[in-house]
């Protein structure tokens, strides 16, 4: 049966080892850092993740803009591709007025299921090009939580990972520690001579 006494690497003992004390300071620095540091590492990858996404969500924002359009032919040999949320989408040929430019057409993905004559929105960029439309607020807070958590985790398994390094250092320490000590003392016991 083994007996546990909590602490026993702070107490002051003839069998205490200068490594077992190095040990005790690196498991409290490793609680502070995974308590304290990982969530402040966290926070601030965060808050990084989060201007920088909204920086871009508004850049796309002025650059971009909607325009409701009705499908006026399919390209019969385009295939689908997979728009943002998994969903298909074709290219088709669509048609709009603007204000003062008269009616255009262009070539723009839509939706897999969206028939001849309907109205939809497409967006395009300054150029004229079909683009995606502009990241919306969701995306930029899962983005944000992400980079987030990613960061707070990144932290935790560097903080483990150099425990894991101290612990396997003092360890081998010890037993150097402990081999040096029984060398000198097997002689007492044994009566052999070393």
């Amino acid at each position: 049966m083994r007996t546990r006494v909590r602490g026993w690497r702070w107490r002051r003992s003839p069998l205490r080892r200068r490594s077992d004390v190095v040990e005790a300071w690196t498991v409290l620095l490793v609680a502070v850092l995974i308590l304290v540091g990982a969530p402040l590492a966290g926070t601030a990858a965060a808050r990084w993740a989060h201007d920088e996404a909204r920086s871009v969500s508004m850049e796309q924002r002025a650059e971009r803009h909607r325009v409701r359009a009705e499908v006026v032919g399919r390209n019969g040999d385009s295939l689908p591709s997979v728009q943002a949320g998994g969903q298909h989408a074709y290219r088709v040929t669509v048609r709009w007025t603007e204000p003062g430019e008269g009616t255009r057409t262009a070539t723009a993905r839509v939706p897999a299921d969206t028939r001849q004559g309907e109205t939809v929105d497409v967006w395009f960029d300054d150029r004229g090009r079909n683009v995606l439309p502009p990241v919306d607020e969701t995306a930029v807070w899962q983005h944000t939580l992400t980079i987030g958590t990613c960061a707070a985790g990144g932290a935790v398994l560097v903080v483990l990972f150099g425990h894991f390094l101290v612990r396997r250092v003092a360890l081998r320490r010890r037993l150097a520690e402990w081999d040096r000590a029984w060398a000198r003392t097997e002689p007492q016991w044994t009566h052999r001579r070393a």
